[in-house]
């Protein structure tokens, strides 16, 4: 390792794609975890009550994830995505149990909008000419405000791919964020928006070949260490207060700050983050899929959102969760299993479940607190931020968090 030392607090995704990108160029790595272990909110664990290993939400990727393929080849695990050959989005209506596949095609121009079998039902290839609006600059303004927020191809396509995207009700999404995630994925074509699942689990995917990684090139991972405060001086910081000890950083030596925006802004003073937050429900069902089911089914006018499909278990997603977050558990459990029943004609009684709940799962995905992110760079020289809450250009995502680590990494690196 050569330079001087580069201090990473936060071992979540953003916090281990820095350290990946620093240790990889030969740099010296300090990495400080409050948790137990590394992983932030991309974590897994045996639920002793459900009897496996369960993910705390199912975190659905695409293909045209650049930067998140880049951080798994880096650390040895590209071959832990898993999905179909072919972008292919099944979906079920709860409300009139029908059934409809979209399927992009592979090159960018989109010749599938003009085929029925492909596209959405009720809708004609002009309809999508309709988008083109939603992919130019639109600052400051809402999703609704762009393009209208009904019809077939809102409903049974745009309004879930969005909100499981945003985590944010769509119509009142920040159009900038929308037309990002859709330009780097369904306009490239579906050679870039083929869905990809974490597998076995997310921890054995993103987290520990990276902690591997970085104990073979001398990296430092300490859990179990709080950061409590930090000393500024006029226009650099100088030292990093844990609870029972203290690092005065020398010359030269760096601090990326990759902990959640409630976190960072009770250390640094005077950043602007997002204060609103949206959450995330998922339950896990102890159930196989039907024989040829999707690994991922879109539900439509039911309480479930998404479905995946993993070997004798089934797993929902519902985005944007904040009406239903604070429902009993049971309830949930009862309702949203309802959802998928239908949806695979299963068998109404009740499996094994755990519902798992994130109230603060991600930034609210609107105009108002996209402006509020800020810059990997702060005002002191030495010090960065990182995280799916900076201004990524992108909404909290998996993809975001990686970017935000590498973009940190590459400024305390002095790149």
């Amino acid at each position: 390792m050569t330079g001087e030392k580069i201090y990473i607090i936060g071992a979540g995704l953003a916090g281990l794609a820095a350290a990946v990108e620093l240790a990889k160029k030969g740099r010296r790595v300090e990495l400080f975890e409050a948790a137990p272990q590394a992983g932030g909110r991309c974590r897994s664990w045996f639920d002793a009550q459900f009897g496996e290993v369960i993910d705390n939400g199912n975190h659905l990727l695409l293909s045209g994830n650049n930067a998140t393929y880049g951080y798994l080849k880096s650390i040895g695990a590209e071959d832990r995505l898993k999905g179909p050959a072919d972008a292919r989005f099944a979906f079920f209506d709860v409300r009139n149990s029908r059934r409809w596949t979209v399927a992009p095609n592979m090159g960018r121009l989109p010749w599938w909008v003009l085929s029925r079998a492909r596209r959405v039902p009720d809708t004609a290839a002009r309809d999508y000419l309709k988008l083109a609006s939603l992919l130019r600059r639109n600052t400051g303004k809402r999703v609704r405000d762009v393009i209208a927020c009904s019809g077939p191809l809102w409903e049974r396509l745009l309004a879930p791919f969005l909100l499981a995207a945003l985590n944010t009700a769509p119509e009142e999404a920040s159009a900038e964020l929308a037309s990002a995630v859709i330009r780097e994925t369904l306009a490239r074509g579906g050679h870039f928006c083929l869905p990809r699942i974490a597998t076995p689990n997310l921890a054995a995917a993103f987290v520990e070949p990276a902690v591997s990684y970085l104990g073979l090139l001398g990296a430092k991972l300490r859990s179990g260490e709080r950061l409590r405060a930090i000393t500024f001086e006029d226009s650099t910081i100088s030292a990093l207060e844990f609870g029972d000890h203290r690092i005065a950083l020398g010359p030269g030596e760096s601090v990326i700050l990759a902990v959640p925006s409630w976190i960072a802004v009770s250390l640094v003073p005077g950043i602007s983050t997002p204060d609103h937050n949206s959450a995330i429900v998922n339950a896990h069902y102890r159930a196989a899929a039907p024989a040829g089911a999707p690994a991922m089914l879109g539900i439509i006018g039911g309480m479930a959102e998404w479905v995946f499909a993993f070997p004798e278990r089934l797993s929902v997603t519902v985005s944007g969760a904040d009406a239903i977050v604070d429902r009993d558990r049971t309830e949930l459990a009862v309702f949203l299993w309802h959802d998928v029943a239908a949806a695979h004609g299963l068998s109404p009684q009740l499996p094994p479940w755990q519902i798992v709940k994130e109230k603060r799962a991600t930034f609210r995905a609107t105009p108002d607190q996209d402006a509020k992110r800020p810059p990997a760079k702060t005002r002191w020289g030495n010090l960065f931020l990182a995280g799916d809450w900076t201004a990524t250009g992108l909404p909290a995502t998996i993809e975001g968090a990686i970017r935000s680590g590498q973009k940190a990494a590459g400024l305390a690196a002095g790149g």
